[in-house]
């Protein structure tokens, strides 16, 4: 990651200034996914990123995990002042299955600690037990991933990423491969695990109504290039109750993150 001097980047958990990227092509051509996005994540904060398919949303979140390369301007990630050296910046959390299939639960909770020297044996375990119990699996433990359900295996990813104690916790559609009703469920459980200790998360997903349900913000991504077009503040308190959903203030508000995604899409077919 660069280095930079500004002071709003200094006080933001993620700074991003004037990021674009460009992919070549076969025929020798080029292709421009994102253009010059510029925004700032909070200490803290939980932001969601939707758009139209095709707008650079995994793009963007590969290239804060350091998956891929900046193609051009300035992503910063703040490290606090007594985080270890060792701390990464980020861990991520993907859309598919991601667990090794011969491990059990609290082995794969363990897997990213292993690299770590500076975490000991009885350390790792003692972590991964506290994860396991955090997540609601304190029963399945010695469970192999093909013994637990979808929604099991989706809080065994994400124990796994917090494990590592990242500074930010990126999330690709996590939810996108569960049934309707599990996925209520996932998200109510994973503001139960955030409100534990309000870590910076940043969140992709196709669905507008979990990412307003989530989130403290919603960025919105116009397509072809992807480039910001709208940051949607979330209004409600929090702890949030899963009935918030039934009720018209936030209808309205998932409508209008629609309606900026929606324009975007019509604009684009014309």
């Amino acid at each position: 990651m660069q280095q930079g001097h500004d002071p709003i980047i200094e006080r933001a958990a993620v700074s991003i200034r004037n990021l674009s990227k460009t992919f070549p092509l076969r025929d020798g051509g080029t292709l421009q996914v994102l253009r010059d996005i510029t925004f700032d994540i909070h200490p803290g904060e939980f932001v969601s990123i939707v758009g139209a398919s095709g707008c650079g949303k995994t793009t963007l979140l590969r290239i804060l995990s350091g998956l891929e390369r900046t193609g051009a301007g300035l992503i910063e990630i703040a490290r606090p002042p007594d985080s270890p050296a060792g701390r990464p910046s980020t861990a991520t959390v993907f859309q598919g299955d991601a667990l090794l299939p011969w491990r059990t639960v609290i082995r794969n909770i363990e897997f990213g600690l292993e690299r770590d020297r500076a975490v000991s044996r009885t350390e790792r375990r003692r972590r991964a037990e506290s994860l396991c119990k955090m997540v609601g699996l304190q029963r399945f433990e010695r469970s192999y991933p093909y013994e637990i359900s979808g929604g099991m295996q989706q809080r065994v990813n994400i124990a796994r990423a917090l494990a590592v104690e990242p500074i930010v916790l990126l999330m690709d559609e996590p939810f996108a491969a569960l049934d309707a009703q599990t996925r209520e469920v996932m998200q109510q459980e994973l503001l139960k695990i955030w409100e534990r200790d309000r870590r910076t998360v940043v969140f992709v997903t196709h669905q507008m109504d979990e990412a307003v349900y989530l989130s403290d913000r919603v960025v919105v991504l116009r397509s072809r290039p992807g480039r910001i077009g709208r940051i949607l503040d979330v209004p409600f308190a929090r702890p949030r109750p899963l009935d918030i959903k039934r009720s018209s203030e936030f209808a309205a508000l998932v409508a209008e993150v629609w309606s900026e995604i929606q324009s975007d899409v019509l604009g684009s077919a014309i």
